[in-house]
């Protein structure tokens, strides 16, 4: 399968850069044109309907998720290429979406081409930045979606529909307000930070709660929180003031 890609960068020796690594190490992908910034690369997405985006996430007069989300129909998989960003890597972790990080790594380059063809052998194409749009559409970040890695595919869930999780070695156990749980194959660091600015904290070394779910906190020396859905969580010592601090002015 032959696929067609657009590289969008602000930087020429960047464009060149990765057109010159997909061309050696891509044989699958044919890069069929080129944008430098938001403008001219939704020209280039309108004229070549490419299936892979190649988008670098800061440019001029606008980054990648401006030019996102300026397109009517998404008809295609992004990898964004990006140096260091908290805000922009969290985002796309949200959504699952692929990513390389500048310098480009050559093996990360064929990892994520690698798992885009496969989507799109499976009929799965477009899903990650299609979700990934949904949530820089919606304000309030409770409701936005999140794909969690399973071991034989992915839930997508709202996060508002997580009510805490917990470490499992190198997975975490998640819990949903339906009841529900999943083994997801990610540490709880992970979705520490990832779900930290979505009103989750991290109250003990093995358990990261939604503050929403918080039903009462019984005092002692850390104290231990019941959730919504009858829960007893311990509160470590050293998370007692962070936590108590969400609660009391």
């Amino acid at each position: 399968m032959k696929l067609g890609a657009v590289i969008i960068d602000d930087e020429k020796a960047s464009r060149d850069t990765l057109n010159n690594y997909i061309s050696k190490y891509c044989p699958d992908v044919d890069v069929l044109g080129f944008g430098e910034n938001v403008a001219t690369g939704i020209e280039a997405i309108k004229k070549h309907k490419p299936q892979i985006v190649f988008l670098d996430v800061e440019m001029p007069y606008g980054n990648a998720f401006d030019l996102l989300e300026q397109i009517d129909s998404i008809e295609f998989e992004t990898i964004f290429v990006t140096a260091f960003s908290d805000y922009a890597i969290k985002a796309i972790n949200f959504s699952a979406s692929y990513y390389i990080l500048k310098p480009i790594d050559i093996d990360e380059l064929i990892a994520a081409v690698e798992k885009i063809k496969s989507e799109l052998e499976n009929k799965e194409s477009n899903f990650h930045t299609k979700i990934l749009i949904d949530n820089i559409k919606t304000a309030n970040k409770q409701l936005h979606k999140i794909i969690l890695p399973l071991l034989d595919g992915f839930d997508v869930v709202q996060v508002k529909d997580i009510i805490h999780c917990e470490a499992n070695d190198n997975f975490t156990k998640v819990f949903f307000a339906n009841g529900n749980t999943s083994m997801i194959c990610r540490t709880l660091k992970h979705y520490e930070e990832l779900l930290t600015d979505f009103g989750f904290l991290r109250i003990h070394r093995s358990h990261l709660i939604n503050i929403d779910y918080v039903a009462k906190y019984n005092k002692g020396k850390g104290g231990y929180v019941t959730l919504s859905d009858g829960t007893n969580i311990d509160v470590s010592p050293s998370k007692k003031k962070e936590f108590l601090s969400r609660f009391v002015d």
